[in-house]
């Protein structure tokens, strides 16, 4: 598996590309910043993007569908809801507050369960609601992308419209501490005494894991 990992945009987003060294196709997840770099970098790997996979639809994670979509033609795959939370008029009016353009909708969806295919590698689907209604972490070959889910050594904020700290701890709980103790954390930003952990890990030093979720 080839993995990328960027940090870009005003916020910070990491940004992770993933790619299936037989074929050379690619997803990218959350682009935010840096679109011609990221669009360039997957172009020097020899692969070529498949998908746009946004982990959910604040708009400091998907503010580079359109430019990633313009570069590439890769569709936008996210969950429904929060692909409809988000385009709301008084949602999209908070966020150009904060200087952020709405994105445009996604093509596809995906929901809990789905498998997202890069040629020979297949990543599933968990919905993980909590700090949005839409919020999804993917799921393969050791590795769990949880963007603002679940962080090192802690978890996303729950203040935003349709957050909810206690869906948030049932999604942890029922989604998240299952997964298999070696498995790699690749959270949304680099909030952590480390870029990247373990669920093990995470559940000896996180207090909302030891704390709420065992």
């Amino acid at each position: 598996m080839i993995l990328k990992d960027n940090t870009v945009g005003p916020l910070a987003v990491r940004a992770y590309t993933i790619g299936c060294p037989e074929t050379g196709e690619a997803m990218i997840i959350d682009p935010a910043g840096s679109e011609d770099m990221l669009a360039e970098q997957i172009k020097k790997e020899g692969l070529t993007l498949k998908y746009i996979v946004n982990t959910h639809g604040h708009p400091d994670h998907t503010c580079g569908n359109s430019r990633m979509k313009e570069l590439t033609g890769a569709p936008v795959l996210m969950h429904r809801d929060d692909d409809i939370l988000h385009r709301q008029p008084e949602i999209a009016a908070m966020f150009r507050a904060w200087g952020f353009e709405p994105a445009p909708p996604a093509d596809q969806y995906i929901d809990d369960g789905d498998t997202v295919e890069i040629g020979t590698l297949a990543f599933k689907v968990l919905h993980t609601p909590g700090h949005s209604p839409g919020s999804v972490c993917l799921y393969g070959h050791g590795h769990v992308v949880t963007g603002d889910t679940l962080f090192v050594g802690a978890v996303g904020r729950t203040d935003l419209p349709g957050g909810s700290m206690e869906t948030l701890i049932k999604s942890l709980k029922e989604k998240i501490v299952p997964l298999p103790d070696e498995t790699i954390v690749l959270p949304g930003h680099d909030y952590g005494a480390t870029p990247t952990s373990t669920i093990g890990r995470e559940k000896s030093t996180n207090p909302y894991i030891y704390e709420y979720c065992l």
